[in-house]
């Protein structure tokens, strides 16, 4: 497995990270929990040392009891701190609570990179003003040695949070959302995140858009709508069946991946998956080569202008 470093958190970690988010959550609620923990061990296995969970995606206990026996300084942890509950933003009693159920979910002492988890633009402010503190409080205590923000990618296709967070330079890790279909990272979040040397967390690589034809449709629909794009580039083009026909990959999911994973300034490009075959398939993937020049080139004219759609 390649290893790289994650920014000035100076890990070192695999490029690929197995995330047990999305939609799989590590095939947890269609095959249960020991299955889910067989996928971590066999990422592992594979080369993988960065793994990455949260509380909401109740995927903790799986991932802990999958690691469970590897010494604990052979892998990295990235776990995330619901920042909303039901009436607004928690209390900062909840994250010394959270973070204990956490700890005890991964069988760990510490949290490599602890996360505020999905933050929307519009309560960034208040949630760094209420919880940061307690966070750093945590950090101070040895249980949790770097921070992290994860964007809302879902809604906030344009990157507004993250474009706030990264001035004020509270966070040593970001997540953010970055696809063929939606580029728009590269220009408005990477090279500022380079500068600062914060570490880069690619999600959304591979999302229901590139495995999905007809949910690709609808999204080359709403980028239509919004005019971000050519209607006679995006028909002549096949969208991106082009990526294989060309030659240029074995298939879009494939292409998906290498687009992120070789990106300038991306450390860790994430997978997750309840299937052992799509897991290798996919660390394969994230590990080859950049695609070529030229198809590089043709998906900037097509997509290159796009911020509206997140793939999910």
């Amino acid at each position: 497995m390649k290893k790289t470093v994650l920014g000035r958190t100076g890990l070192e970690v695999s490029v690929a990270g197995l995330g047990a988010g999305g939609h799989s959550r590590l095939g947890i609620a269609q095959y249960g929990l020991q299955h889910s923990a067989m996928i971590v061990k066999t990422a592992f296995e594979n080369g993988v040392t960065y793994f990455d969970t949260a509380t909401a995606y109740g995927t903790e206990e799986a991932v802990g009891l999958g690691l469970k026996g590897i010494p604990r300084e052979q892998y990295v942890l990235s776990t995330k701190f619901p920042y909303r509950n039901e009436q607004g933003i928690n209390t900062p009693d909840r994250v010394e609570q959270v973070l204990g159920e956490s700890l005890r979910a991964l069988h760990t002492d510490y949290i490599d990179i602890y996360n505020l988890h999905g933050v929307a633009p519009e309560d960034y402010e208040k949630t760094v003003d209420m919880l940061l503190p307690a966070m750093q409080k945590a950090q101070k205590q040895g249980k949790v040695r770097f921070l992290g923000i994860t964007e809302l990618f879902g809604s906030d296709t344009n990157h507004t949070m993250l474009k706030r967070a990264l001035p004020d330079d509270f966070f040593d890790v970001i997540m953010l959302g970055y696809s063929i279909i939606n580029p728009s990272a590269a220009k408005t979040i990477m090279p500022l995140a380079t500068e600062k040397n914060v570490g880069l967390q690619c999600m959304f690589a591979v999302r229901k858009a590139l495995s999905n034809p007809e949910q690709l449709k609808t999204d080359i629909k709403r980028i239509l709508e919004k005019n971000q794009a050519d209607p006679s580039l995006m028909a002549s083009h096949g969208t991106l069946d082009f990526l294989v026909n060309e030659g240029a990959a074995g298939s879009i999911m494939e292409a998906a991946y290498r687009f992120c994973s070789n990106a300038p300034g991306i450390h860790i490009t994430l997978t997750g998956t309840g299937n052992v075959g799509h897991l290798i398939d996919n660390l394969k993937a994230i590990q080859m080569p950049a695609l070529p020049e030229d198809i590089l080139k043709q998906l900037d004219v097509m997509f290159g202008n796009v911020d509206c759609v997140s793939g999910q």
